[in-house]
């Protein structure tokens, strides 16, 4: 079971603030997936197997043409903004 205190630690880190009861579930769920990887592990043959990383082959996919519209202007994205530099928004850091 994943400890509370390292999953108070990542929501810290990611900037989000949860009630210990909301723990108590994230480890139930995180408990109910490890127990999934652990059952996948158990497949014959399975580290043979490639790992997907897109449902199709790209050269098979039909990709539309991006097409402009409505577009505004630079001053008009950052109206509302509080905090911008350089026209662009100045976010607050979330990694270490």
């Amino acid at each position: 079971m994943i400890e509370k205190e390292k999953l108070k630690s990542y929501a810290s880190k990611l900037m989000f603030d949860m009630k210990d009861e909301e723990y108590e579930t994230l480890q139930r769920e995180f408990d109910v997936i490890l127990k999934q990887m652990e059952l996948i592990s158990l497949i014959d043959g399975i580290k043979d197997v490639e790992p997907l990383t897109f449902p199709f082959e790209l050269e098979e996919a039909k990709f539309r043409e991006d097409e402009v519209k409505d577009v505004i202007s630079v001053d008009e994205a950052l109206f509302n903004v509080k905090d911008k530099l350089h026209n662009q928004v100045k976010v607050p850091k979330v990694v270490e």
